[in-house]
């Protein structure tokens, strides 16, 4: 089970890495005038509005929610 906990753990950090990137990106592109390079939406418009901005809330509750996880486990 452990196992499983880590990969969990190392897949969500992963996740979480990617989407606010994504959203960095996005960001970027916002403040600089520019369309979006990533694909997430079309036009210039704001990033607060993506999907990339919601995927990397979810991805950072997700790793929150795994990092607690994973405390509790090795207190066990």
């Amino acid at each position: 089970m452990r196992k499983l906990i880590i990969a969990e753990f190392i897949v969500l950090l992963a996740g979480t890495i990617f989407a606010w990137s994504n959203f960095a990106i996005e960001l970027i592109s916002y403040l600089n005038n520019q369309a979006c390079a990533t694909g997430c939406t079309v036009g210039v418009v704001n990033p607060i509005y993506t999907p990339c901005f919601y995927g990397a809330i979810t991805f950072t509750i997700a790793f929150a929610l795994s990092v607690a996880v994973l405390v509790v486990s090795r207190k066990r």
